[in-house]
């Protein structure tokens, strides 16, 4: 049986991902990736939005619109 003493910390910091369509590989490990647009920490386990082509991970659906709006996408 495992106590709270037993379980593996949560990585801490920020992680490096490599964006794939679909999925993310992550490539030194943290606990979570900063949105292009806003600089809001974004936790691994929340991470639904990134531009693969940018390389870049974004916090809300706005956020992407608002870069698409800034590059002019």
């Amino acid at each position: 049986m495992l106590d709270r003493f037993d379980r593996t910390p949560p990585m801490a910091g920020e992680a490096e991902v490599k964006f794939l369509d679909g999925d993310f590989r992550i490539v030194r490990p943290g606990a979570f990736v900063r949105c292009a647009v806003t600089d809001l920490p974004i936790p691994l386990e929340e991470l639904k939005y990134w531009s693969v082509d940018r390389q870049e991970a974004y916090s809300t659906p706005e956020a992407v619109l608002r870069r698409q709006k800034e590059s002019g996408d």
